[in-house]
This record gives C-alpha cells, sequence and structure tokens, in this order.
C-alpha cells in the first residue's frame, strides 16, 4: 500500500510548533521494510539545518528493537499522529517488537514511502536519510547530573542526524 491522501509539502512548511510535536504529541520511529520493520514512541529529539540541510535529529537507547532497524537502513520515518491515536503509541512505547507485532497490535497500517515505509494512519510523515550516527559518551556530559538523571545504567542514547527528504501530511 502507498501513502494515500497526503500532500507533499517542504521541510520549511512544517509550521508546527517543534517542542509540542516532541514533548506532547510524540512520534513513531519506524524502519524497516514492509515485510519486517520495527517502530518505537519518541519525545527526545529535534529538528534543525545542519550541513545545509533540514535534519531531524533521533535518539535510540541500545536496547530498544527499533534500534537494529534504523541501523540496517538508509531511511526512516517519524510518524505524528492526532490525539485519538495515543493509545497506540502508548502500546508501541510499552511494548517490545521482540515479543509482538507492534503495529498490527496497534491497528496501525504500513504503507510504502518513496524510500522507506510509514503509517498510513499518521496525520504527517517526516522520511529522513541517515547522515550521521554516534554514541553519547560519558566523558562527554559537561552536566553530570543528566547522567545519574537519566543514565543510572549507563545505557546511552544513540544519536541519528538524518537529513529530511520528504514531508506529508494529511490531505
Amino acid at each position: 500500500m502507498e501513502l494515500k491522501f497526503y500532500n507533499f509539502i517542504s521541510p520549511y512548511e512544517i509550521n508546527e510548533n517543534t517542542f509540542d510535536l516532541l514533548d506532547n504529541q510524540w512520534m513513531l520511529i519506524l524502519a524497516g521494510n514492509k515485510d519486517k520493520h520495527n517502530c518505537m514512541t519518541a519525545s527526545w529529539g529535534g529538528f534543525g539545518i545542519l550541513w545545509n540541510k533540514p535534519v531531524a535529529f533521533v535518539f535510540i537507547r541500545p536496547q530498544r528493537y527499533t534500534l537494529k532497524f534504523v541501523e540496517q537502513n538508509d531511511f526512516f520515518t517519524l510518524n505524528f499522529f492526532e490525539e485519538k491515536w495515543r493509545p497506540a503509541l502508548e502500546l508501541c512505547g510499552n511494548k517490545s517488537g521482540r515479543d509482538i507485532d507492534k503495529s498490527t497490535a496497534a491497528g496501525l497500517t504500513i504503507a510504502e514511502a518513496p524510500k522507506s515505509i510509514a503509517f498510513q494512519e499518521a496525520r504527517m510523515v517526516i522520511e529522513c536519510r541517515k547522515l550521521y550516527i554516534d554514541e553519547l559518551k560519558a566523558e562527554n556530559f559537561l552536566d553530570k547530573g543528566i547522567i545519574k538523571t537519566h543514565y543510572p545504567t549507563h545505557d546511552f542514547h544513540k544519536l541519528f542526524i538524518a537529513e529530511i527528504t520528504s514531508v506529508y501530511k494529511e490531505a
């Protein structure tokens, strides 16, 4: 199934509050192909301009099953939903794709995007091409309190910086 009922827009036309998008609305990071994929709920990340490109920054902990899908694919999508899909995002944040097919369990439909896959039910899909990967390191934290608060077991996130190649919004 291809994404239907969507309008292609430039990343520069995203006119939403990105702090609200990430912190309050959350997103599903999705990678893989229509037959083998995984998603995870995320609320840490950002958008900006880097290397003269519109980019997204996402962070994935090493124990997350989605990490291998993002690592193995050149592209991934960030999927944003209406509030009525909050239970689906909660399920995708609390269950592991190692144990269940989260997309099916959440009632979400995989659709083909130009270079990757996305969720048909998303109100906005941002398709991303990986540009840079790094791991957060304890020695690079200037505020060591962040480690105590967010990384007591030292399971530091992996950072992905990705070029925003396509943005689709509901028609």
